[in-house]
């Protein structure tokens, strides 16, 4: 097999990998920084991190970055990003491709990738969007019900699942947690759910030391501004409680430091992601060692409640278990203690590629 994986970035990481890049000449020492920050680091495949000379990874999103491939390459630089990356399949000769931002390929640039592509696997999360996955071979997550969409609509799928980053090891191996609460992740009030509960859980930030790194949605951006203070925006800012302890959003490595301060870590699914649970947070959180404290749905094998992870039922119901573990020391450590051990074996990058293995080896 010869690989190629393609991964895409938050809008509002741009920044961070723009000063990544500024002192980094190749694209070789650009890729390289971008897998040491360990954003996505839970998607990458072992062959990807393992360096392996026939494993072949790009963020096909980053302009720059693919016209300073094909500047060292000897392709005009005005030229387009879906001719840059056509011409990285082609010259690593990749028979798979794996692409992990199906928003940005166009049915026109997939039907006209190298001859030498013989499997193309998308991994795509969400059962919306105007996205041709009928193009791909095989369509990819860990949400059943969002693959059961999928194959209604014509597609073939396969389940395929987040791993365990090893370099979480070092994070997770902390002992002092001063963060009560950690909550990393995007807000809007459009997701009703998560809105009541990163609410309802900032009312107790005076008794407890509460941390969420929010990522704001641009329409709650510009009602937080001041021109949105004169236009009819209130239902799109954030409650005072949680304005008062929000800080930025924090990525990769960032992430990884915060995560392993932080003695209980919050999540909850946006309303649109359906029964099903597992997303990113939950494997890196139990991976830093942390207890996850979730909301009800749906999740992966090993992720139980009261055993490896915290299942809330309500915003109340949230409030009172941090309360709980936070007075029960030692239970809190002892099902966060089960879940790193359960998310760092059973699934480990390398049964994470032995399941990559067996989905290319079924095409």
């Amino acid at each position: 097999m010869r690989l190629f994986q393609n991964c895409r970035y938050y809008r509002s990481l741009r920044p961070k990998f723009s000063e990544l890049a500024k002192a980094l000449p190749t694209f070789a020492g650009r890729i390289a920084a971008y897998l040491d920050f360990r954003q996505n680091g839970v998607h990458v495949l072992l062959p990807v991190d393992q360096k392996a000379d026939w494993a072949f990874f790009t963020y096909g999103d980053d302009l720059e970055l693919q016209k300073l491939w094909a500047r060292e390459h000897g392709l005009p630089a005005s030229g387009s990003v879906e001719e840059i990356i056509k011409a990285q399949i082609e010259e690593h000769r990749a028979d798979v491709v794996y692409n992990m931002d199906t928003a940005g390929w166009k049915s026109e640039f997939i039907r006209s990738l190298p001859g030498c592509v013989k499997h193309l696997i998308a991994w795509h999360a969400s059962p919306f969007g105007d996205v041709p996955l009928s193009d791909y071979n095989l369509v990819v997550c860990n949400f059943p019900s969002i693959l059961k969409v999928l194959q209604e609509q014509g597609c073939r799928t396969d389940y395929f699942f987040p791993a365990y980053d090893p370099e979480l090891d070092p994070y997770a191996a902390r002992q002092d947690r001063p963060v009560d609460v950690l909550f990393v992740g995007g807000y809007s009030q459009l997701h009703r759910q998560r809105a009541a509960v990163l609410e309802a859980v900032s009312k107790i930030a005076g008794r407890y030391n509460i941390v969420f790194h929010l990522d704001r949605s641009r329409l709650c951006q510009l009602a937080e501004s001041p021109l949105g203070y004169v236009l009819p925006l209130t239902k799109h800012r954030r409650p005072q409680a949680i304005r008062s302890i929000a800080q930025a959003p924090i990525f990769g490595r960032d992430y990884y430091r915060a995560l392993s301060a932080a003695k209980i870590v919050l999540n909850g699914a946006i309303d649109m992601a359906g029964p099903d649970r597992g997303n990113m947070r939950c494997f890196e959180a139990l991976g830093a060692g942390a207890l996850l404290l979730s909301d009800e749905g749906n999740y992966p094998d090993g992720m139980t409640d009261k055993e490896t992870i915290a299942i809330y039922r309500s915003a109340a119901d949230a409030v009172e278990q941090i309360k709980a573990f936070l007075d029960a020391p030692q239970r809190r450590l002892d099902v966060a203690r089960r879940g790193h051990d359960m998310v760092s074996t059973l699934y480990s990058k390398h049964v994470q590629w032995k399941r990559f293995e067996a989905l290319a080896a079924s095409l």
